[in-house]
C-alpha cells in the first residue's frame, strides 16, 4: 500500500503570479499532477489561510481535486525577525504533528515561491514568483511524488543553519 504524501503549497507566486491578477491561472498544473497520484494530499500553506474560511480556499480547487486537500497548517506567530526564516516549515513540521501518526517519517514536500519558508530546501519546489507554477514544476513535482510512491524519496537532508537564524554577535 502506498502511504499519504504531503504537498505543503503556497498560493501567491504558485498558483499565479505574485502581484498580478489573483485568478489561480497555474493551479491546474498542480492539479494535474495530483490527479496522477492518489495518495497525495494537499495542504494549504499560504497566508490565505489566515484571511478566507477553508471552504473558500477548497471552492478554488477543481471538484475532482477537493477530496485530496487535507487542510491547512496552523498560524504560529513569530517571537523575534529571525524566527520568520523557516517558519512555514515549522507550521507545517506542527501539522503533521498534529495529523500523521509517524510525522518523523512522513513523506512531504513543498511547494512555495520564497526560499526562506523553508529549511528542507531539498522538499521545497521553488516557483519563480514572476512566473508562478510552470509545467517544468510540475515535472519537479510528479518525480518527488513518484520517490515517495517508490519509497526512494522521504531522506530529509538538514539544510545548514542560515545566517538568519543564528545570532550573529
Amino acid at each position: 500500500m502506498t502511504r499519504t504524501a504531503y504537498i505543503f503549497m503556497d498560493f501567491d507566486g504558485v498558483t499565479h503570479p505574485w502581484g498580478e491578477v489573483e485568478d489561480f491561472r497555474c493551479l491546474p498544473h498542480i492539479e494535474a499532477v495530483v490527479r496522477e497520484f492518489a495518495e497525495a494530499r494537499i495542504v494549504i500553506a499560504s497566508d490565505w489561510r489566515m484571511l478566507f474560511s477553508m471552504q473558500k480556499l477548497v471552492a478554488r480547487f477543481s471538484d475532482d481535486v477537493r477530496p485530496q486537500i487535507a487542510g491547512a497548517t496552523p498560524h504560529m506567530l513569530p517571537k523575534t525577525g529571525a524566527e520568520l526564516h523557516g517558519l512555514r516549515e515549522r507550521e507545517a513540521m506542527l501539522w503533521l504533528a498534529q495529523h500523521d501518526p509517524n510525522p518523523a517519517e512522513a513523506a512531504w514536500c513543498a511547494i512555495d515561491d520564497a526560499p526562506g519558508n523553508w529549511l528542507s530546501r531539498s522538499r521545497l519546489i521553488l516557483t519563480d514568483f514572476k512566473r508562478g507554477f510552470t509545467t517544468e514544476d510540475a515535472d519537479a513535482l510528479r518525480r518527488v511524488l513518484e520517490g515517495f510512491r517508490a519509497g526512494t524519496g522521504n531522506r530529509l537532508e538538514r539544510a545548514a543553519p542560515s545566517l538568519w537564524a543564528r545570532n550573529i554577535a
